[in-house]
């Protein structure tokens, strides 16, 4: 299955899978229909989890409150989503910067 990015009312919502305990905090490439996420911090305290959406939202230009884990909060495979409004050009322009992800 490829990776999607799903469209709602209030944002996007994509598929990752982290790696914790990385050497380096970067996105991986993609792993089955996720994108693969490598991170420095720990699977600890939630920790991962924070450093998974401060990474995001830094590489998409968003407001840290901007990015939430909707599902998988305790394992590798977790549903992101990014809140954007429908018809700004902020949502297309964070579309194509998590698809140029996808492609490298």
């Amino acid at each position: 299955m490829p990776f999607t990015i799903q469209e709602k009312p209030d944002g996007l919502i994509f598929k990752i899978r982290v790696q914790p305990r990385s050497s380096k905090n970067q996105v991986a490439g993609v792993y089955g229909d996720a994108l693969k996420i490598n991170l420095t911090a720990p699977p600890v305290d939630n920790a991962a989890n924070k450093a998974c959406g401060v990474f995001l939202a830094g590489l998409l230009s968003v407001a840290k409150s901007a990015v939430t884990i909707v599902s998988g909060h305790t394992g590798r495979n977790k549903q992101v989503m990014v809140y954007c409004q429908k018809d700004a050009s902020e949502r297309e322009s964070i579309k194509t910067v998590i698809m140029s992800w996808v492609k490298t």
